[in-house]
């Protein structure tokens, strides 16, 4: 941490979620949760989603795509199945990334501030901030009528410069200095997100990360499956 005319500015620590402190990912997974118990004309495309999601480019398209399935549900039957589904999810043997999850803890115990930062929605998000004792939540936002009902848009999808951007953001806003600050991702569209930072690590064995840390002289650690282990946050 930076000390700055008697203060010690805040250090971040960003994760990006999906396959990086989870093992997979959540928007597929919980769309699968969701059928089982929510009829859809879309119930046959599980698997067809997920292929494309591996696939894709365009992974804000896809994310767009995507929340306009839950188009007319309310938020509050959403928030309750998300809760639901990590309540489950969470106790799989390999749910997690055991290299995100001591990284995590490590920053907790020095009194760094965790920002989970996911193109993923807060109804599954938030039960995970809370576990984790994340101090924040920057993600892709729903658009929720008056009602409390929602329209299936979505505010910006957290894909991409959009993580970077929302980043630069909160450490302006609580005063943090970049260069101070860390961030953890596993996909090419996090490459944004580490640049913004001093302590980029990537998770995992991404060609596109793996050559901008080898490049960079980034941290790489592995993308280990294993479970929670509570004791360590």
């Amino acid at each position: 941490m930076t000390a700055v005319a008697g203060t010690t500015r805040p250090t971040l620590a960003f994760f990006d979620v999906d396959e990086t402190v989870i093992a997979t990912k959540s928007m597929l997974e919980f769309w699968e949760y969701w059928l089982a118990s929510h009829p859809s004309p879309l119930a046959g495309d599980a698997s067809g989603l997920r292929a494309e999601a591996a696939v894709t480019r365009d992974r804000e398209a896809l994310n767009r795509r995507y929340y306009r399935r839950y188009a007319g549900v309310p938020l509050a039957t959403l928030e309750a199945a998300g809760r639901r589904w990590y309540g489950t999810y969470r106790l799989g043997g390999t749910a997690f990334v055991a290299a995100a999850l001591d990284a995590l803890a490590v920053h907790r115990a020095a009194g760094h501030q965790v920002v989970l930062v996911s193109g993923s929605m807060r109804p599954l998000l938030a039960p995970l901030a809370e576990e984790l004792g994340a101090a924040a939540i920057l993600c892709t936002e729903l658009v929720v009528r008056s009602d409390a009902v929602l329209t299936g848009e979505v505010r910006r999808p957290m894909i991409g410069q959009a993580k970077a951007e929302a980043a630069v953001r909160i450490m302006r806003e609580r005063g943090a200095d970049a260069r101070d600050c860390f961030a953890y991702g596993d996909h090419e569209s996090d490459l944004a997100l580490l640049r913004a930072v001093g302590g980029p690590v990537v998770v995992g064995d991404s060609p596109q990360l793996n050559e901008a840390a080898g490049r960079s002289g980034w941290a790489v650690v592995p993308a280990h499956r294993g479970p929670l282990r509570v004791e360590s946050m």
